[in-house]
């Protein structure tokens, strides 16, 4: 049986025609900050935006690509995939013309937020990325955090890549950030971009629960999740992100919130919180991490 789509689970199937697999805004998604954009261009394919009011992250999830902004030009080596390298980036401010090129064609993620402060447009080296192995057991998973909020500057965007290994749940314990609690909590909107690791050939799939905290909608979902999914999450408690077993599970987390300082404040589901006590008697998964920084080409 797969998941009924609604509001907060987002497939391809649901984008309009156009250059965009999806194309979640603040306005579509019914709040204020944060967007994501993925791009598909055909080799020798170029693509044109004005950011407007959002500052935004070009990120390969296959292939490389040309970013020019500001009068800059950027050159993406990317990746094959979000399993084979970490990869490097760019950030382009708002009030910006952009154009992206790539010669043998991509599929490129546009991670945004609407800002208020304009920031020079800059390049992220993949080997400055630090990867960040989390968990234990079969909650061990590899986190990239090439946009975080202590990492790389910008105003509101917060962006970070996710890798578990197939059969591990990650995004866990459940945990949420939908109301302003200073030094606790962080107000932050939050879209999570999925890739599923085929096996054989074999298409994978993945799960992503979100369960009401008693703040804002009262969000809930249980979505089967496929490569080129997403799921909004604009409160609530959010997790497992669950990864079938052989099918290594990425997603890709955009947030973006009102609270005039940048920092990722969590709290963990009281019900759950127990679970990061266990880990300190089990080893992180041998199979991590998934990927590193592959040697970059001279620029």
């Amino acid at each position: 049986m797969t998941s009924h789509h609604g509001h907060h689970h987002r497939t391809p199937a649901d984008a309009a025609p156009g250059p965009y697999r999806l194309d979640i805004t603040p306005a579509d998604a019914g709040w204020q900050h944060s967007a994501l954009r993925v791009l598909e261009l055909p080799p020798r394919g170029s693509h044109r935006f004005d950011t407007g009011d959002s500052e935004w992250i070009v990120l390969p999830l296959s292939g490389g690509c040309g970013v020019n902004a500001d009068g800059e030009t950027f050159l993406l080596d990317g990746r094959a995939s979000p399993f084979t390298a970490v990869t490097d980036f760019a950030y382009v401010p708002r009030d910006a013309h952009v154009r992206i090129d790539s010669s043998a064609g991509g599929r490129f993620a546009l991670a945004g937020a609407r800002c208020t402060e304009r920031l020079p447009a800059r390049y992220g080296p993949a080997s400055g990325v630090p990867v960040e192995l989390r968990g234990a057991g079969n909650c061990s998973r590899q986190v990239n955090n090439f946009a975080a909020a202590d990492v790389f500057e910008a105003d509101r965007l917060i962006a970070v890549e996710v890798l578990t290994p197939g059969g591990n749940w990650s995004s866990y314990p459940p945990h949420k950030h939908d109301e302003h609690r200073p030094g606790e909590e962080s107000e932050l909107e939050e879209i999570y971009y999925f890739e599923i690791a085929p096996h054989d050939g074999t298409e994978g799939v993945g799960y992503q629960r979100v369960t009401p905290s008693g703040r804002g909608a009262g969000t809930d979902v249980l979505a089967e999740v496929r490569t080129g999914d997403a799921v909004l999450i604009p409160d609530g408690w959010h997790g497992p992100s669950i990864a079938a077993p052989g099918h290594a599970m990425y997603y890709l987390n955009v947030m973006a919130g009102p609270d005039t300082e940048r920092r990722w404040l969590i709290r963990d589901h009281p019900d759950h919180a127990w679970i990061r006590r266990s880990w300190r008697d089990q080893e992180i998964d041998p199979r991590l991490p998934l990927t590193t920084a592959r040697e970059e080409t001279p620029r």
